[in-house]
């Protein structure tokens, strides 16, 4: 996190960042339920529904012809029988063509249909998980303090894959089990409307018996989804800290702390098996009511002659499919509900606006020489509370500056706002006269380079991760800058060179060497100001002579702004500045504060009596 003084991961976002960061804490993801339809969402969707409006028409007429087919499928299945009653040969034969026929033909629109609704989905996927990783890019440093990553990841996930689902797969599943229950109940009063009325008296209590299963599986599941989710963040936590559990011997204690929490999973998990295992037989049992019920009845209009057989045949293949579509319906109503909220989810992460963007008007910054003036500059996270106070200093070009003070002093912020990674409450931040705020932020950025206390690398090469200081570098630019940090020798004693994997993170690399792969990156950009934040703070004493030495070289004719927790990477700086409570409390030479007795000498003090 940036800053001295920010509190525990807080914040200062606009309006918009501040409300996503309630409804993304407000509970597990499962628990949110949005309207049946909601007007708004739909109409944003719209969009990217436009967008594979061709897939989706296609992907429905195979839908509504698989529909179909399997409406009439039983109907031939009753004219074969009653020709084979008849003995009529031909009749048979044409029943059982049509049969194959209407099979082939509902064989190709599943076809058609899996393959256009797929292709709309994947569509839309791409679309949307595009348009909100652009828009994540955009969003201000504020809104990933206040905001977990893990939500936010949720939203670029899982929201919008239930989303794609809503549309290419809820909606018309819906339109579907309701067609299908509607073609069955005309077809059976078609061919027998006595016996259809008859079969379908269990019809309402088939729903009844589901609606009311739906409203206590539901509460079930999500106790469920809760258990697990709580068993995953102690089994992530325990793993991570499987060396403290170690070092404490309290594997007794995590082992006791998972079995509680583990048996509270079976528990929900039993609870819902007992739902799920009692839905099944309970509408068995009423399709088979209904299946007495047509054997009884309709077997009487066979024997009396009123009914072919073929037929009662097919109205019990009908009863037969009747209590599916009733289950899909329910077990979709919830489905189509977090669908709702998932969209609306999504799109209020769309509508949130980055707190630090180009002003109207805002200029490129030109080539500067590197001088830093802050004017009075008050600062603060959170509205209400000001980590930097009236802070006033000018760093001419080419000088080394360093800030020096204890955690939370504010030391991380003021280079912060250097980059304008946040917005100063008052005063002013300028580079060469021009103020940060009035410029672009890419033209800005250009002529800094950072390196971060906690060094991150993308995944690739080392060659690769320096070159990201500037994309068109050659290989013998790439190289220089390496020496130039201090990092090539290490490089070289590598099995591949420059074109050594780092692993997820970096994590094939030392804490020291990639630190020291992004001082190189950094240099290889050849800003007119380099800021270090803490960049020793993580590294062994060796790697911090290295990059002091570095910091000599390049430092030639280039403005560096050091943030140091450690006192001794800033005693060669130009001029030292003491932070306080957000405040400069002295400045000078390390000499000179040495010499003043104050809180530089304590804590150079207390540094050297901890090192000896």
């Amino acid at each position: 996190m940036y800053g001295g003084g920010m509190p525990g991961g807080g914040g200062a976002g606009p309006q918009g960042a501040q409300q996503l960061r309630s409804s993304i804490d407000a509970g597990t993801d499962d628990e949110i339920l949005g309207r049946i339809y909601n007007v708004g969402m739909m109409k944003r969707l719209g969009e990217y529904v436009a967008r594979v409006k061709g897939h989706l028409s296609l992907g429905a007429i195979g839908v509504i012809i698989r529909t179909a087919s399997n409406l009439v499928t039983p109907l031939l299945v009753a004219e074969a029988t009653n020709r084979i009653v008849e003995g009529n040969v031909d009749g048979l034969t044409i029943a059982v063509l049509a049969y194959l026929a209407v099979l082939l033909i509902m064989f190709g629109a599943q076809y058609l249909e899996t393959l256009h609704l797929s292709w709309a989905g994947q569509g839309i996927l791409y679309r949307l998980r595009t348009r909100m990783f652009k828009h994540l890019h955009e969003l201000s440093l504020s809104f990933f303090d206040q905001n977990k990553v893990g939500k936010v990841m949720s939203r670029v996930q899982n929201d919008v894959d239930q989303l794609q689902t809503l549309v290419t797969t809820d909606f018309i599943n819906v339109a579907v089990n309701a067609i299908t229950l509607i073609g069955i109940a005309a077809i059976m009063l078609v061919i027998n409307w006595k016996l259809a009325l008859l079969a379908l008296c269990t019809l309402p209590v088939l729903v009844l018996v589901v609606v009311v299963w739906q409203i206590y599986a539901r509460r079930a599941f999500v106790q469920a989804r809760k258990a697990i989710a709580v068993v995953n963040d102690n089994l992530q936590e325990s793993i991570s800290g499987v060396r403290v559990t170690q070092s404490l011997s309290r594997e007794n204690v995590n082992i006791k702390q998972f079995d509680a929490i583990n048996k509270a999973n079976l528990d929900a998990n039993k609870r819902a098996a007992k739902l799920q295992g009692a839905i099944m037989p309970v509408t068995q049992m009423l399709t088979d009511s209904a299946y007495v019920l047509v054997l009884i009845f309709g077997g009487f209009q066979v024997l009396n002659g009123q009914m072919a057989v073929g037929f009662l045949i097919g109205f019990l293949l009908y009863i037969q499919r009747l209590g599916t579509p009733i289950q899909q319906i329910a077990t979709m109503y919830t489905e189509i509900q977090r669908a709702m909220a998932s969209g609306v989810r999504i799109f209020e992460l769309l509508d949130v606006e980055p707190e630090i963007k180009d002003r109207p008007g805002a200029s490129e910054l030109p080539p500067i020489k590197g001088e830093i003036e802050f004017k009075n500059v008050s600062f603060g996270y959170v509205p209400g509370t000001e980590v930097l106070h009236g802070v006033d200093f000018t760093v001419r070009p080419g000088q080394t500056v360093a800030m020096a003070g204890r955690t939370g002093a504010g030391k991380s912020s003021i280079a912060s706002l250097i980059e304008r990674f946040y917005e100063t409450k008052n005063g002013q931040v300028l580079l060469d006269g021009h103020d940060v705020c009035s410029v672009t932020e890419q033209s800005l950025r250009r002529h800094i380079g950072f390196v971060p206390q906690d060094p991150f690398l993308f995944s690739g090469t080392i060659e690769q991760n320096i070159k990201d200081g500037r994309l068109d570098a050659s290989h013998d630019e790439v190289v220089e800058a390496a020496k130039s940090a201090g990092l090539h020798d290490f490089v070289l004693r590598m099995e591949k060179g420059y074109d050594t994997p780092v692993g997820e993170r970096g994590g094939n690399l030392s804490a020291g060497q990639r630190q020291l792969v992004c001082l190189a990156r950094a240099v290889l950009a050849n800003p007119a100001i380099l800021i270090l934040d803490e960049a020793t703070s993580n590294v062994d004493t060796n790697t911090e002579r290295l990059i002091q030495e570095s910091l000599r070289r390049i430092g030639r004719g280039r403005t560096c702004v050091v943030v140091a927790h450690r006192l001794s990477t800033v005693t060669g700086a130009d001029n030292i500045l003491v932070l306080d409570h957000g405040k400069i409390v002295e400045r000078g030479t390390h000499q000179e504060l040495l010499a003043k007795n104050g809180l530089y000498h304590d804590m150079y003090q207390t540094l050297s009596s901890a090192t000896e």
